[in-house]
């Protein structure tokens, strides 16, 4: 009878230098076979031994040349899921703690979404006037819903372009579950935002009036990142009083009036870079998850720039934290032994038509 996992409970009182230790002795020992991913989100104490590290877009692109026979994501459920969508059948994703989800991710759905279809059947021929576009930030069966009606998914990254694709193929865009993300996406595209209403799944046709929604080009789903809706104009107001020469920069699923009020609007990547690539001695506040401005800050010291985060209120993302050391060395000394543990498998059907859209948004992009 082969011998079970090991369980995770030999792990948990185990501090976090043992671990560091035993996370490295185990790569080494599984050597090619294994690719660790790390989105910029994820704490230092795990972020240090990724190999590949970016944005979801960045690390979609990373994915579909991996050669690794196991894929280790340092990031959330639905990472892992496009992680196990563009590999080859033959390779295993494995998400270190199986409880790491989104909270905006699931602020939409699959139920949700298909009522929402049937409501706007009522007003409308959704499959004729409408494109479903999802964020990366979603389950994989929403991304197939979109696949199964001609829709896509999108990054932070890519949004506008992605929106433009939308519209070249209908008419109107659902676009779930960021709101704040396709506000700002279509309002860089010159959509008034009175054609942008907010979609709510729990109410009768999303709670609008068969007015608005004909009228619509961007009918944009009641749903939000919980971090990133944290920041205020205040915080940007004090900043500049503090710092009148300092830049704002902020990502895109922030507040709209936060987008409006910042220098500089874009993904993970585009802080990074934005900031990396500005002059010496500048000063910066940053309207992004802690861990990435925490990194970024300590980094940058060199160069004498100043980087500030943006909320006077610790704005962590409680599940990316959820990635442990403890959960990554227990992942991968069970690797070492030949036992898998917490892979992310999506149902073929489901992954063939999500895979659809991830093709569709990497073509786009």
């Amino acid at each position: 009878m082969p011998a079970a996992p090991i369980k995770f409970e030999k792990f948990q009182a185990t501090d976090d230098a043992d671990c560091q230790r035993r996370i490295i002795a185990a790569k080494e020992k599984l050597g090619k076979r294994l690719v660790i991913l790390g989105h910029h989100y994820q704490h230092e104490s795990v972020y240090r031994h990724a190999d590949y590290t970016g944005d979801s877009l960045k690390l979609s692109r990373y994915t579909e040349n991996l050669d690794a026979e196991y894929i280790v994501f340092l990031g959330v459920h639905f990472m892992a899921e496009v992680a196990d969508i563009l590999s080859r059948p033959e390779q295993i994703a494995i998400l270190p703690d199986l409880a790491a989800g989104c909270s905006m991710a699931d602020m939409a759905n699959l139920a949700k979404v298909e009522r929402s279809y049937r409501e706007l059947n009522k007003v409308l021929n959704f499959d004729e006037q409408i494109t479903p576009i999802t964020y990366i930030n979603s389950a994989a069966d929403l991304k197939a819903f979109c696949g199964e009606h001609g829709g896509i998914v999108c990054t932070s990254t890519n949004a506008p372009k992605i929106l433009e694709w939308g519209f070249a193929q209908r008419e109107k865009v659902l676009f779930f579950p960021d709101q704040n993300l396709g506000r700002w996406s279509g309002y860089k595209m010159g959509i008034p935002l009175e054609q942008m209403p907010v979609w709510d799944p729990d109410q009768p046709l999303g709670g609008l009036t068969v007015e608005q929604i004909k009228n619509a080009k961007i009918l944009l789903w009641k749903g939000h990142c919980a971090v990133h809706q944290m920041f205020r104009l205040q915080n940007i107001e004090k900043f500049r009083a503090e710092h009148p020469d300092g830049f704002v920069i902020s990502h895109p699923e922030a507040p709209f009036e936060v987008c409006q009020h910042s220098d500089y609007v874009g993904s993970t990547e585009y802080i990074l870079k934005t900031i990396s690539d500005a002059p010496a001695n500048t000063k910066w506040l940053v309207g992004t998850e802690l861990n990435l401005v925490n990194r970024l800050a300590e980094q940058m010291k060199a160069e004498g720039k100043l980087v500030q985060f943006m909320s006077h209120v610790v704005c962590e993302c409680s599940t990316m934290a959820r990635i442990d050391p403890q959960h990554l060395a227990w992942v991968l000394e069970n690797l070492v032994e030949g036992k898998v543990v917490n892979q992310i498998k999506v149902p073929a059907h489901e992954a063939k038509l999500a895979k659809l859209t991830l093709d569709r948004m990497l073509a786009a992009s």
